[in-house]
């Protein structure tokens, strides 16, 4: 077969490399010049409004709800009330008992009882006023305590004692471990209830078509694919006839990885007055829907060697979960798997209780489920470290994992490990040993350090909806233009997942990234996709990125042999262009692209991957949550300033080494760490939900108090690169493992500082002052004791006495 001299009609360009370069994200020039089109931004001409009325009892019977008036009113077009949905949902499968309108009970103040759908919004709050609801209200319980007193009411009859699920667990042999301790010791924790906090408000567009009954729905969604199948569900309607769009979203740091309830009430709605609903929520309905950290209580116990080795560790977690399952028993299992899988443990003894309130539903939050737990576990070492007259980094080296790969106690597998790394970087950075407890005080005012140490995982390693289909699917489409189009069903919710697919395609083919765009989570065009959550998409959808950006290389370099006649062993590929080796025989890509649609036309390339067996956990009950293909690990130090007369807690520096694996873009891992690192801040100085009698009394960006600006202080970043084996060209989860250690590290901090230990967050100028004020009393009352002794002729009558 001949072949002819095939020439380049330019000269070569270099092979792009992008893997490891810092890189602005593909959307950001949308973002900051407002071309971005968030869910309420999409032009809905003649869209309906849609409204939810909510209850105003947090506990209670529903006798009837009387929508006659409403319906009556010129310009309402629908409305709706529990009974017009199929079924309850909850992202758990084992765990739906939620319904999108209350049906029979109302279970939390401002749970969603009915909605409307009118022409403009005076006609639809009109509405609202007009529906008559008959509830039989029922005493409500606030607290774990309440709900799990003898003879309490049951907000669910088939949860005895008003708990969601009770977690029993022991590895080793915890009293042989707690025995062969030179020191043991045990504390309680508290963390408030927090919020995510998350710009963008919600807002759901759903369209229905009557003609076809189709129905499309474009929301602020993390969970594409978990909307779609809860969709269906509730409303009783075939998948193939439904289309979920995720517009831009403005961030959701866990808030959106469930189906909310406005979602399928915007999409009940349209169906309804059968056409376009746009429901959007305000900021007191956004912390109503709630879904975030749950207030937790955390009894911890630990044994420790001399040396600092801990021989056990005995935790016990009450979480107040809310009114509804959710991730609730995903959030109570975490908290007791990853206490493995940072430091070598002797035996671990672990029991947990979700228990229900009649409160907004808690659910998954940044750093889901191990974050209160680790704050009080560090706080208890620190403690430690200074009985023992150890340092605390000392105790946390005399711990460390190893060798690798390593595998826990409870069959979790660690296969990259840079906490060493991560602990030396702080601590050079820091200037640990030279500044801890030499830090220049001013008058009122007093300094210190504190340091501690966090991992999380890189995704689940099983999903929550397990099909057998593969974690992630990528496609690529190749056309007569040249430009390849990712198609994906990953969520980018401004952590710059898009970016990171785009530049693991455009490294693997040795291309620009102008060559390649994302087409991401329409149902319509794009692979399913599980969803943003739990750290997966680096990990998993950039290894199906990864594949499938080989198999298209592959592709290429086939067409390009055959073009030249040799073998492809023989094609030396660099990007732009590619040629035999040991010739000037080439192709440019235009001639490649060319020969690879060459008789089949368009290409679409596939790419998928799955998490190794051996990374999904042990056989046990709950064995699956924790399981991740690769841990990331951090360890943070804190600067802090105390005024003493105030109690106000200022952090003044901090420096944090996050092990992400590989940086494929070190500019948004630096951007991913600092925004974890500012949310530890928020829960460890000022944020907490509270409600009077079960409704929000901070339900603003006001009251709700979260670090700006002006309280962020220098965040040093360190990225230690571990390579993990599994993750793609060795990366690892970026955006949440940084968040666990900062509690924790400003209240040694503030022990440095102070003297005083503060089990309880937020650290609030009231608490601290309350703990000075404690501390000032019982100095004086021990110097009034020693003034006795001293005393000569004190007798007993006169100490009882006084102390009286």
């Amino acid at each position: 077969m001949k072949h002819e001299h095939v020439a380049l009609r330019e000269p070569p360009a270099a092979p792009t490399r992008s893997v490891g370069e810092r890189t602005p994200l593909v959307d950001g020039i949308d973002k900051v010049s407002g071309r971005a089109r968030y869910t309420a931004d999409l032009p809905a001409s003649g869209a309906l409004v849609g409204r939810i009325g909510r209850s105003q009892v947090a506990h209670g019977v529903i006798r009837g709800i009387d929508t006659r008036a409403a319906l009556a009113l010129p310009g309402v077009r629908a409305v709706i009330t529990g009974e017009d949905f199929a079924a309850p949902y909850g992202v758990i499968p084992i765990a739906q008992n939620e319904w999108p309108l209350a049906r029979d009970k109302v279970r939390y103040r401002g749970e969603p009882l009915f909605a409307v759908a009118a022409v403009d919004a005076a006609t639809a709050e009109a509405a609202l006023a007009a529906v008559v609801v008959d509830i039989e209200e029922l005493p409500a319980l606030f607290t774990t305590e309440a709900a799990r007193a003898p003879g309490a009411p049951l907000l669910h009859d088939n949860k005895p004692g008003n708990i969601e699920r009770q977690v029993e667990q022991d590895f080793g042999d915890v009293d042989a471990g707690f025995a062969a301790a030179d020191l043991v010791l045990e504390r309680e924790y508290d963390c408030a209830e927090i919020s995510h906090g998350q710009i963008e408000l919600n807002s759901t567009l759903a369209l229905w078509e009557p003609e076809r009954e189709w129905l499309t729905v474009q929301s602020v969604t993390q969970v594409p694919y978990y909307l779609h199948l809860t969709l269906a569900q509730t409303l009783n309607l075939d998948s193939a006839r439904i289309r979920v769009i995720k517009p831009f979203v403005g961030g959701g740091f866990g808030h959106r990885v469930e189906p909310l309830n406005f979602e399928m009430v915007a999409a009940a709605l349209a169906r309804a007055a059968g056409g376009l609903v746009r429901l959007e929520l305000t900021r007191e309905e956004a912390f109503i829907t709630h879904r975030a950290r749950p207030a937790t209580r955390s009894r911890i116990k630990i044994g420790m060697t001399k040396s600092g080795e801990i021989t056990a560790l005995e935790a016990e977690v009450v979480q107040r979960g809310g009114a509804y399952a959710g991730y609730g028993l995903v959030t109570i299992l975490y908290a007791g798997a990853l206490l493995h899988a940072l430091y070598r443990l002797g035996a671990v003894r672990y029991r947990g209780f979700r228990v229900y309130a009649n409160l907004p539903p808690c659910g998954a939050m940044r750093g889901h489920g191990a974050v209160n737990v680790r704050f009080a576990v560090e706080s208890l070492l620190d403690e430690m470290a200074e009985r023992l007259g150890l340092d605390p980094f000392a105790l946390r080296r005399a711990n460390l994992i190893g060798p690798l790969p390593h595998r826990t106690l409870n069959d979790l597998q660690v296969n990259s490990y840079g906490l060493p790394q991560c602990l030396d970087a702080v601590e050079k950075a820091s200037d640990w040993h030279a500044r801890r407890g030499r830090l220049p005080a001013a008058p009122g005012v007093r300094r210190g350090l504190g340091m501690a140490c966090s991992h999380y995982v890189s995704g689940s390693a099983k999903p929550v909806h397990w099909s057998g289909e593969p974690h992630a699917v990528i496609h690529l489409k190749l056309d007569f233009d040249g430009g390849i189009t990712i198609l994906t069903g990953a969520s980018d919710i401004g952590q710059g997942s898009n970016t990171l697919l785009t530049q693991v395609v455009a490294e693997v083919l040795l291309l620009p990234m102008s060559r390649i765009r994302v087409v991401a989570t329409d149902s319509a065009l794009t692979p399913k996709d599980n969803g943003s959550y739990s750290s997966r998409v680096s990990f998993m959808v950039g290894n199906a990125a990864l594949r499938a950006a080989e198999n298209l290389k592959r592709v290429l370099v086939d067409a390009a042999a055959r073009r030249l006649g040799v073998t492809a062993d023989e094609i030396e590929w660099a990007g732009e262009s590619c040629g035999v080796v040991g010739t000037d025989r080439m192709l440019d890509f235009a001639q490649c692209v060319q020969a690879a649609l060459a008789e089949t036309g368009t290409l679409m390339i596939k790419g998928t991957w799955s998490t190794p067996p051996e990374t999904q956990g042990g056989k046990f009950r709950g064995a699956a949550v924790g399981s991740t293909a690769g841990f990331s690990y951090g360890a943070v130090v804190v600067q802090v300033a105390v005024d003493e007369d105030t109690g106000q807690v200022t952090v003044e520096q901090l420096w944090v080494a996050h092990d992400c694996g590989r940086a494929i873009n070190p500019l948004a891992v630096e951007g991913q760490v600092q925004g974890a690192v500012w949310m530890g801040m928020g829960q460890a100085l000022s944020e907490q939900t509270q409600h009077h009698e079960g409704l929000p009394v901070r339900a603003n960006l006001l009251d709700y108090r979260m670090p700006s600006i002006v309280e962020s202080p220098p965040i040093h970043v360190s990225l230690i690169e571990s390579m993990d084996p599994l993750g793609p060209f060795g990366a690892k989860e970026a955006s949440e493992g940084g968040l666990h250690a900062v509690p924790p590290a400003i209240a040694a901090a503030i022990h440095d500082a102070l003297g005083l230990r503060l089990a309880q967050t937020p650290f609030t100028p009231d608490q601290v002052l309350d703990a000075l004020h404690a501390r000032r009393r019982e100095d004086k009352l021990a110097a009034a004791r020693r003034a006795r002794q001293a005393a000569p002729g004190a007798g007993a009558t006169t100490t009882a006495s006084t102390e009286a």
